[in-house]
C-alpha cells in the first residue's frame, strides 16, 4: 500500500510536469494553461451532473426498497473521476474523463467489485453487527 502512495504522490506529479512542459514547448505555455483550466472546469461540470443523476437514482432505489449497490459504486467512481479532473495535469484529466464515460466506468466497476469480493472471500473483512457494549 505504501508503494502505491509513493507512486501516486511522487511519480504521477513528475510525469504530469514533464507532459505539461513538453506540451508547452509545442503549443505554448498560455495554451497549455488554458487547456488545463478548460479541462478542469469541463470535468467538474460533467462530474457534478453525473453525480447528481447518480444521487437521484440512489434515492429512487432506496425509496423502492432496493439496495443501490451498483449506483453507489458509480457514485464513488464519479467522485474519484471528479477529483482527478480537478487535479492539474493532462494525465489525471484523461483518467478522470475516462472514469466519467459509462462504458469504461462499468468495466472498472466490474474489476473493483471482483477485487472486493476476493478480499471478502479471503476473510480480510471485519463485519460489525452491533454497537452494544460488551
Amino acid at each position: 500500500m505504501l508503494g502505491y502512495l509513493i507512486l501516486l504522490f511522487t511519480v504521477v506529479p513528475l510525469i504530469e510536469l514533464a507532459l505539461l512542459i513538453k506540451i508547452g514547448q509545442y503549443i505554448g505555455a498560455g495554451n497549455t494553461i488554458a487547456i488545463v483550466i478548460l479541462t478542469g472546469i469541463t470535468g467538474a461540470y460533467l462530474a457534478k451532473m453525473q453525480g447528481l443523476i447518480t444521487l437521484r437514482r440512489i434515492q429512487e432505489d432506496v425509496n423502492q426498497g432496493i439496495m443501490p449497490t451498483d449506483k453507489l459504486f458509480d457514485g464513488v467512481l464519479i467522485l474519484c473521476s471528479g477529483i482527478l479532473l480537478l487535479t492539474p495535469g493532462l494525465l489525471t484529466d484523461t483518467a478522470g474523463f475516462v472514469g466519467l464515460i459509462p462504458l469504461t466506468r462499468n468495466l472498472f466497476k466490474r474489476w473493483l467489485k471482483s477485487k472486493i469480493e476476493h478480499i471478502i472471500n479471503q476473510g480480510k473483512v471485519i463485519t460489525i453487527t452491533s454497537f452494544k457494549s460488551m
